[in-house]
C-alpha cells in the first residue's frame, strides 16, 4: 500500500516539474479510479486508509489538472499585470526627468517653438543711408530727399546709465562735437532692486572733457526685500518718466533733436550730423544699428532697432520701444555685454530687466562666462529670438568671429591699446 501510495504522491509532485508530467498523471489517475471503482474488494483488501490516501492524491492531482487548464488565462493576467508594472516604473523614471528637463531648458523649448506661437512685428520701412567722407552736407541732405537747414538743430543725448563706463566714454567722444547736452540719469539700485554704486558720480573725472555739456540726475531707487519685490520693467518705466523731467531741466525745446537709446546703442557721429543739418527728417525715426556681442569681434546682424531720434515737441516721451515704422539704415553700433571685467557681466546679468534668465547659479561663474565670451556663445544658454525656423536654425550656435576693425567708433581705434578687449583677438577679461 505504501509503495502504491508513494507512487501516486510522487506523480502529483511531478506536476510542479512540467506540464507533460501533469497530463501523464491525469491519465494515470483516471485509470486508477476506474480500477478501484470496478473492484470494491480490492479496496477492502488494501484497506480503507489506502483508499482515502489514493482519493486525496487523486483529488489533489485533479485540482492541479484544473489549474493547468486555467494556466493560459492566468498567464495572460500575469502578463498584463507585469506590463502595467513595467509601464508604471518607466513613467516613474521618465516623468521626473522630463519635468526637470523642462525646468532647466524651458526657455529653449519656448524659443524653439516661437515661430509657432508668435508673429513677427510689422516690417520697418528702411530709409537708405548715404555717407562718404568729403561729401558736402548739402549733397547728403539731397540724397536723402531732404534739404539743408540754415543752421543745425540743437542735439540732446538722453541715457539711463547703469555701469557701462567704457561704452559711455566711447559714446560721448563719438558724439561730442554735435551734442548740446549729455543728459544722464542713474539710480542707486538696479532694475531688480539690488543696491548699486553711483558709477558715474564716482568716476566723473573720466568725463571731464564733456563737463560743460553734462546734465546729471540721480533716481532714488527702492531696494528689494523678501517682503517687497517689484517688476523690473515697472522700475525701468519709472526711471524713463524721471528722464522726461530731467530733459526739461536740461532746457530742451521744440524742434531740438533728442536721441533716445541705451548707453551701448551708439549712433555714429555722421548720422547725428546729418539729422541735425537736414530739414524733412521724419519727426520720429528709428536707427538701425550693427549688433555686436561681447566686442566688435563678434558681429551678430543688423537687428538692433530700439534706438530712436525725435524732433522734440511737447508730446514727446522718453521710451525704448517701437514708436514708428520708419528706420534709418546702418546708423551706428549696438555692443551688447561689451564689458572690460567679468564682474561687470555678473552685475548686468543679475541687475537688469531680464535677470530671470539666470536660471542656475553656475551661470555666474567667472570661468564659464570667460569661456563663452571667447566662443561667442550665449551667456544664458538660450536660442535666438527669431520668428521663423529658417532664421532660428541659421543663427543657432556660436557667433562667427570677425577680423575686421573697420567702420568702428573713431575713439576706439585712436585708443586701441586701451580698448583692446573690444577688438579682434581681445576676448580675455580680467575678473575686476
Amino acid at each position: 500500500m505504501d509503495l502504491i501510495s508513494s507512487l501516486f504522491t510522487q506523480s502529483c509532485l511531478d506536476f510542479h516539474i512540467g506540464s507533460l508530467k501533469l497530463e501523464f498523471w491525469y491519465l494515470w489517475s483516471r485509470i486508477g479510479f476506474n480500477v478501484f471503482a470496478s473492484n470494491p474488494s480490492l479496496s477492502e483488501v488494501l484497506g480503507w486508509t489506502f483508499h482515502q490516501s489514493w482519493r486525496a492524491n487523486a483529488c489533489e492531482c485533479n485540482l492541479l489538472t484544473i489549474t493547468r487548464k486555467m494556466a493560459p488565462r492566468h498567464s495572460r493576467l500575469i502578463s498584463r499585470r507585469s506590463h502595467g508594472k513595467v509601464l508604471f516604473i518607466v513613467l516613474l523614471i521618465l516623468v521626473p526627468i522630463l519635468l526637470f528637463g523642462i525646468y532647466l531648458h524651458g526657455h529653449k523649448i519656448s524659443y524653439f517653438f516661437r515661430p509657432l506661437w508668435d508673429k513677427p512685428p510689422p516690417p520697418f520701412e528702411h530709409l537708405p543711408h548715404y555717407y562718404a567722407e568729403n561729401v558736402s552736407m548739402d549733397n547728403l541732405c539731397r540724397l536723402h530727399g531732404w534739404t539743408l537747414r540754415p543752421e543745425p538743430r540743437r542735439v540732446f543725448d538722453g541715457i539711463i546709465f547703469s555701469n557701462e563706463l567704457d561704452l559711455l566714454e566711447i559714446r560721448w567722444h563719438e558724439l561730442y562735437p554735435y551734442v548740446t547736452k549729455f543728459v544722464i540719469l542713474e539710480a542707486n539700485t538696479t532694475f531688480t532692486g539690488l543696491p548699486k554704486p553711483l558709477y558715474f558720480s564716482d568716476h566723473q573725472e573720466r568725463f571731464a572733457f564733456a563737463e560743460d555739456k553734462i546734465v546729471h540726475g540721480v533716481f532714488p531707487g527702492r531696494i528689494a526685500s523678501p517682503e517687497f519685490h517689484e517688476d523690473p520693467f515697472k522700475l525701468e518705466g519709472q526711471q524713463r518718466i524721471a528722464m522726461n523731467r530731467l530733459l526739461h531741466a536740461a532746457g530742451i525745446f521744440e524742434d531740438d533733436l533728442l536721441i533716445m537709446s541705451d548707453t551701448d546703442e551708439i549712433p555714429s557721429h555722421h548720422t547725428i550730423k546729418l539729422l541735425q543739418w537736414c530739414d524733412g527728417v521724419p519727426p520720429v525715426l528709428h536707427l538701425e544699428l550693427r549688433h555686436y556681442m561681447y566686442s566688435f569681434e563678434f558681429p551678430v546682424d543688423y537687428s538692433s532697432w530700439r534706438a530712436t531720434v525725435h524732433i522734440y515737441n511737447r508730446w514727446t516721451k522718453y521710451r525704448h520701444s517701437r514708436q514708428t515704422d520708419v528706420i534709418l539704415s546702418d546708423a551706428g553700433w549696438h555692443c551688447s555685454f561689451c564689458f572690460r571685467h567679468l564682474q561687470d557681466f555678473v552685475f548686468k546679468m543679475t541687475g537688469y530687466s531680464h535677470a530671470d534668465r539666470v536660471r542656475r547659479k553656475n551661470f555666474l561663474k567667472y570661468s564659464r562666462i570667460q569661456k563663452l565670451i571667447c566662443e561667442g556663445a550665449d551667456l544664458y544658454d538660450m536660442l535666438p529670438e527669431e520668428y521663423s525656423f529658417q532664421e532660428l536654425i541659421k543663427k543657432m550656435g556660436s557667433i562667427p568671429r570677425s577680423a575686421s576693425a573697420v567702420h568702428l567708433p573713431t575713439y576706439v581705434i585712436e585708443n586701441a591699446d586701451k580698448f583692446q578687449f573690444l577688438l579682434p583677438g581681445g576676448c580675455q577679461r580680467s575678473p575686476r
